[in-house]
């Protein structure tokens, strides 16, 4: 029964780096069921002076809109830089997010196209890697800034698949933290990012008040 259960769920947290059907399962679950959600989300950005701009401008994080050279020649520890520095690590891509394709409203579309290219962004505002236990602490971060249910589903069962080990680092350590940070946040998707390339990921950090995890979770995965 519980082998049945973890494949059932097992596509709310797709493997590390991944990016094939479990992906895609996920996207179309965060279309068909994150509509309220999105509303609310789509409302906080046009509240906000750097939404509003966001929502108007429309800009994508594609590797045809980014200029990697730039990227690399910016200084050490920026943003622009330590966003790059996590794909490479990583060898993760921000064209492989799946393109909007069940929700009609034009502009939700593009928000939920935002939420989706902004994720590697969160993984390097929160020093989280790819792994299964990086992944499920973002999920966290991202069920309490969005309320998207895809979001909430991957934070509850995700951990499923962990070992005692990480099972208990993520209850007593890092659910905590995550959830304490994405309270205390201002909404991240408020931030247009491509304009901030330049400013330090720690100026960045402590201007969204969050804090440095409590340990390195790339060693516990």
């Amino acid at each position: 029964m519980a082998t049945l259960l973890r494949a059932a769920l097992r596509p709310l947290v797709p493997p590390p780096g991944h990016r094939g059907p479990a992906a895609d399962m996920v996207a179309v679950l965060g279309e068909t069921t994150g509509l309220r959600a999105l509303k609310v989300l789509r409302d906080q950005m046009k509240r906000d002076p750097e939404g509003a701009q966001i929502l108007q401008e429309r800009p994508r994080i594609l590797l045809s809109t980014l200029d990697l050279d730039k990227l690399r020649s910016l200084p050490e520890g920026s943003l622009g830089q330590e966003y790059l520095r996590f794909l490479d690590v990583n060898r993760v891509s921000p064209d492989t997010r799946a393109p909007t394709r069940f929700v009609d409203d034009e502009e939700l579309a593009y928000v939920i196209q935002r939420y989706r290219e902004v994720h590697d962004m969160l993984h390097t505002l929160l020093g989280m890697p790819t792994n299964i236990l990086g992944e499920i602490v973002v999920k966290w971060f991202e069920a309490v800034q969005t309320g998207l249910p895809m979001c909430i589903l991957g934070a509850l069962f995700g951990p499923i698949r962990l070992h005692t080990q990480g099972l208990q680092v993520l209850v007593s350590e890092l659910i905590p933290w995550a959830v304490q940070n994405g309270r205390r946040a201002p909404c991240v998707f408020n931030l247009y990012y491509e304009r901030r390339w330049e400013q330090p990921l720690r100026a960045l950090r402590e201007e969204l008040g969050i804090t440095d995890p409590p340990m390195l979770v790339r060693a516990l995965a």
